[in-house]
């Protein structure tokens, strides 16, 4: 039996203490964030379509006709679909804790160097965007990839958008 005068009860969530210390993120699961983060797309979208029109292609030939194939053009379509799934997946854990998919698979995010959050614009444009503008540079990713070594454990791109990376 409850008691009917007792105060209401509700869940409250965990406050995020603000001076609590970030624990910077290793860089192996940084590595490996990055190794996820470049296969997860090409699984999600080049792999059906390269399937797909694998197997389109060696129907066509044995029928001898010309012109697209119906599951060439399926391949298409679900390669469209890994792509939506792909960019959606990404933005709503992005927007949401400052990870991709593969740092949320390896439990750690992106924050601002003071340990607040990061916006989806500095990611976009400082983090990505520019370091990808300036790859045009010999060996420009290789230099920023060797960033990770000094103590901070910040790559050039890092410095660029005032992050870090953290465990989440």
């Amino acid at each position: 039996m409850s008691n009917l005068y007792a105060p209401p009860r509700a869940a409250v969530l965990d406050i995020v203490e603000p001076e609590a210390a970030l624990v910077l993120a290793d860089r192996g699961a940084r590595l490996g964030a990055s190794i996820l983060d470049s296969f997860i797309p090409i699984v999600m979208v080049i792999g059906p379509f390269i399937v797909f029109s694998a197997v389109g292609d060696a129907a066509s030939t044995r029928e001898s006709g010309s012109g697209p194939n119906a599951v060439a053009i399926l391949g298409l379509v679900l390669a469209l679909a890994g792509l939506v799934a792909w960019v959606w997946l990404t933005l709503r854990f992005v927007i949401r804790n400052g990870q991709s998919i593969g740092k949320k698979l390896l439990g750690i995010r992106v924050v601002r160097a003071d340990g607040s959050r990061v916006s989806l614009g500095r990611l976009l444009v400082l983090r990505n965007a520019v370091v990808a503008a300036l790859s045009v540079i010999p060996l420009f990713g290789f230099v920023d990839v060797l960033f990770i070594f000094s103590e901070s454990r910040q790559c050039l791109h890092d410095k660029i958008a005032d992050t870090i990376v953290v465990v989440a």
